[in-house]
């Protein structure tokens, strides 16, 4: 069988409640053995790290969401700086900016994306990165961020990527792995499409973002780490490649990227 790694999804979330080990089944019964689950604040990232305490297979993200800021302490800072050093956490994120919604002032979004720039300084640990509506200024900082640390890949995910090959590389130039999720297979990604074969297979992660973003098959349901293999075979498809090249790929750079392997 064919192995994956789930790059982001949030387990901890309620739509899992009634049936979370069995979800956790399935995944594993679709070679899905690893996965990443993501914080989006305080709480979250404390449930995930209790996730990936309790099951071998899965590890934590820590880190406080762009919508999720307003209303952000110091203390809050420092509880994250504290969940960061906590065994099996391989990221700080989910964090970045959205500009989509607003459900955040951009003052804050941006005080807080700084902080975990900061922490992922302190502890070495990749960032998992959300930017939508943001490209501009996402770009600058992390451009500016990563001209300051250590030279070399490994810095990070670029969750949820839609956007140019010119940008991808941009980011894959800084250090940065593009995440790619089931949307790539939506009627409305096809303007994408050139751009994501165009991506470079060495710096492409797999990711659900489960419960949301479901493959264009399960649209209108929930989302979850078994339908990786959809979005593996919709990319081999984009990049006329086989699956197998896919999973092998994808896998090797999650690995690579969250020091899985360690």
């Amino acid at each position: 069988m064919l192995e994956y790694v789930d790059t982001h999804a949030h387990l901890d979330m309620a739509e899992f409640d009634a049936d979370r080990s069995e979800m956790l089944k399935r995944a594993c019964d679709n070679g899905v053995k690893t996965i990443i689950t993501t914080g989006i604040d305080i709480p979250s990232s404390q449930k995930a790290i209790d996730l990936a305490a309790a099951n071998s297979g899965i590890y934590a993200a820590v880190g406080i969401h762009p919508q999720e800021c307003t209303g952000v302490t110091e203390a809050d800072f420092a509880r994250l700086d504290i969940l960061s050093i906590t065994d099996k956490v391989v990221a700080i994120g989910e964090c970045g900016l959205d500009y989509y919604r607003d459900y955040s002032p951009r003052h804050t979004q941006l005080e807080t994306f700084y902080h975990h720039l900061d922490l992922a300084d302190k502890s070495g640990l990749p960032l998992i990165i959300h930017c939508r509506q943001a490209e501009e200024d996402v770009l600058k900082i992390l451009a500016d961020w990563s001209a300051q640390s250590p030279a070399g890949e490994g810095k990070g995910v670029i969750h949820c990527f839609s956007g140019s090959a010119e940008t991808a590389l941009k980011y894959i130039n800084m250090g940065f792995y593009i995440g790619l999720g089931g949307y790539i297979g939506y009627p409305s990604s096809k303007k994408y499409r050139a751009d994501f074969a165009a991506i470079p297979l060495e710096h492409i992660v797999l990711e659900t973002d489960c419960p949301f973003l479901p493959p264009q098959p399960y649209r209108g349901e929930r989302n979850e780490p078994a339908y990786v293999p959809q979005t593996a075979s919709t990319l081999a498809e984009i990049k006329n490649l086989q699956i197998e090249e896919i999973a092998s790929a994808t896998t090797a750079n999650a690995r690579r990227l969250f020091r899985l392997d360690k």
